[in-house]
């Protein structure tokens, strides 16, 4: 047991965690050369694809250095915000951590906030520079920022090339030496930290543990300390990386339990496992740190034909069982059908799983535009947190309205700053710190709405720092905010779906660019159609459709000229006709274009 090392890989998203990976699982022969493909511990297509880690990987490792032989268990975490949550409990579970920099793109944003997580952990924490196979880059800058950053000298910082091999052996048996064993105590009453979960058809929810105290072994009597629910151990084991299964585990140990639970809604991360004899023991106290993940971008998705209704209802439900931390609840709209609210950690959470439904489920979805949860007090002291602009109450029932606030942290060269501090306050973003790193970088801390982060904030910033700075944002709290809820009538009648929520700054510019939008993608009908945006009851802006054009004189030749006024007059009394009894069905492909371009 005290050859046992828990690590983790921590890292700025593409800067190699997982090709390193690959290189531990070659090197102590885990998996044969044959058999590892790139990126070995990324499963999904879309990791691959994105070139990131969406959902951890733990595995077991041997390596023999000098004739002992070491359990190395590596965790390769997500890198990206959207699953910090998901980061620090993998951190709580282990004594060390590579800090992994990319040698061309030096120290960013996710690198200082993953290192900061793993400082507060007190972990050991090894310093590496990645990708030194390729030329184009200072490697003596970069190893100097390193070395600021983690307090060590340049000499204790690793070389290596995740790619190649080289320089990887050594960095592992630098784990071996320098992280420190786990605790061992095994007379303690059971206590595993959940750092995830994994759904399995046969033996219900498998709860990946890092055990602190105690054991477990198949047919004890289980018992989740936060969800407070019951349940009795089928089997555990370990990650090779597959599942094998093991007589127990005991403190120390990184593995995973099969809990025969069937709904995944109640293996939560960050949740303690102790044995049911434990459960009325005030001694045994959950582990520290545990969170209920709360959804912070809600958006509606919607099949793009009802036919297709049910398949997606089956289809979310079977994504909930790989990925409890999204929500789901049913919703219907007059235009487009019934479909789903879903709520997701934040914007590349929504992204993934949209991309998900598409691919492994086949899915063809009208989604609508994300938007953040507000904060609602009425006069009537009451509290409401809405996360559709349907569900926002009148104006003058509302006393005051909050949204989400982030802190955001900007890591960017020197040269780029008077472009950072002019694009901001285009997204209600205040500057509160700013702060000149080793070498060209500063680090430039604001405070905005979430609600500003999620539309093109980041593709605005890559723009105006031509691709060379990088973000990283926690969330805050709720804020009183002025915005407004703007209303669309089509043809004078109220359409609740194309209704949106604006600061009130820019409800006329919205305003504006929405019936512009509107007019380019709505069919014209057979008389002309007023397009309105509305605040508070009045019009602020106005597009007007033309009726489609039909020669009702085509067949008439020569003559006199009344016979076709006659003929046009009877045409105008038609379409005022139409407009006055007319109704107009907007079409799924409407939304369709709205939302898809929303950004444009």
């Amino acid at each position: 047991m005290g050859n046992i090392r828990n690590f983790v890989i921590i890292a700025h998203i593409d800067h190699g965690k997982s090709t390193l990976a690959d290189r531990f699982l070659e090197i102590t022969n885990t998996i044969s050369k044959s058999k590892l493909d790139q990126q070995f511990l990324d499963k999904m297509s879309l990791e691959k694809e994105k070139g990131i880690t969406i959902k951890m990987h733990p595995c077991q490792m041997k390596y023999t250095i000098d004739g002992e032989e070491y359990i190395l268990n590596l965790i390769d975490t997500p890198g990206h915000a959207d699953f910090n949550y998901e980061v620090s409990r993998a951190l709580k579970a282990v004594e060390g951590a590579i800090l992994l920099v990319d040698v061309t793109q030096g120290v960013q944003a996710q690198t200082l906030a993953n290192l900061y997580l793993a400082q507060n952990q007190g972990l050991k924490i090894i310093g590496c520079l990645n990708k030194i196979d390729l030329t184009s880059f200072n490697k003596e800058e970069v190893k100097r920022d390193v070395s600021d950053i983690l307090n060590i000298e340049e000499k204790d910082i690793f070389m290596v090339s995740a790619k190649t091999g080289e320089g990887v052996e050594e960095l592992l048996r630098e784990v071996a030496k320098a992280v420190d064993a786990p605790k061992v105590e095994v007379e303690k009453p059971l206590r595993a930290l959940i750092f995830d979960s994994k759904f399995d058809s046969f033996r219900g929810v498998l709860a990946y543990v890092r055990i602190f105290e105690g054991e477990v072994k198949p047919g004890d009597d289980i018992y989740l300390m936060m969800q407070k629910e019951k349940s009795k151990v089928i089997e555990c084991g370990i990650f090779n990386p597959e599942l094998i299964v093991t007589d127990g585990l005991k403190a120390g140990e990184v593995g995973w339990i099969a809990t025969g639970l069937k709904n995944p809604g109640v293996v939560k991360v960050g949740d303690t496992i102790t044995l049911k004899k434990y459960s009325e023991d005030s001694e045994v106290v959950p582990l520290s740190g545990y969170k209920e993940p709360q959804p912070m971008v809600f958006s509606g998705f919607y099949p793009e034909s009802n036919d297709e209704f049910e398949n997606f209802e089956k289809s979310l439900a079977k994504l909930k069982l790989n990925d409890a931390s999204f929500t789901y609840e049913p919703e219907a709209n007059e235009a487009l059908g019934r479909g789903f609210r879903l709520g997701f950690l934040g914007i590349l959470h929504y992204e993934i799983i949209t991309l998900r439904l598409q691919r492994e489920y086949g899915l063809n979805l009208i989604t609508t535009v994300p938007m953040v949860p507000y904060k609602i007090v009425l006069n009537s002291g009451e509290e409401l947190f809405v996360n559709k602009p349907t569900d926002f109450p009148d104006n003058g029932k509302i006393k005051l309205i909050k949204e989400p606030f982030v802190e955001l942290k900007i890591l960017a060269p020197s040269r780029y700053l008077n472009s950072i501090i002019s694009l901001m306050p285009n997204f209600r973003a205040i500057q509160t710190h700013l702060e000149t790193l080793q070498g060209d970088l500063i680090l430039i801390t604001y405070e905005l709405p979430l609600s500003e982060l999620i539309l093109d904030l980041y593709d605005s910033l890559k723009s105006a720092t031509q691709g060379f700075a990088s973000m990283i944002y926690d969330l805050m709290d709720y804020r009183e905010t002025d915005v407004q809820k703007l209303d669309v009538l089509i043809h004078h009648n109220k359409e609740e779906s194309l209704s949106f929520i604006v600061p009130t700054e820019r409800a006329d510019r919205e305003a504006r660019r929405l019936t512009s939008k509107l007019k380019d993608i709505i069919p014209p009908q057979s008389f002309s159609l007023a397009i309105q945006v509305a605040r508070d009851g009045l019009i602020i802006s106005r597009e007007t459709i033309p009726a489609m054009k039909k020669d009702v004189t085509g067949y008439l030749y020569g003559g006199d000229r009344t016979r076709k006024m006659k003929l046009w007059k009877k045409q105008q009394r038609g379409k005022k006709r139409l407009a006055a009894m007319g109704t107009v069905n907007i079409p799924p492909e409407v939304y369709h274009k709205l939302f898809l371009n929303k950004k444009d």
